[in-house]
């Protein structure tokens, strides 16, 4: 499986993609990984991916800067 799952990462970088980290975790979640793509599009286009293999659930970061104009 971690083969497969490389795999997965490998495309994401060819899509413009890249894993920013992965952390394992003890706890409601089992790992937290955080990636970041040149759209959402291709975010979950990989996550889409993992849909065999894990159970996830995803979530839009960001930044403080962006959030506080948006409310400007």
């Amino acid at each position: 499986m971690l083969r497969e799952i490389d795999k997965l990462w490998d495309r994401l970088r060819k899509e413009g993609g890249k894993m920013i980290s992965a952390y394992w975790t003890i706890g409601r979640y089992d790992a937290i990984v955080t990636l970041e793509a040149p759209t959402e599009r291709v975010a979950l286009k990989a996550l889409m991916r993992f849909g065999d293999y894990l159970s996830t659930e995803t979530l839009l970061a960001v930044q403080r800067e962006d959030a506080v104009k948006l409310l400007e």
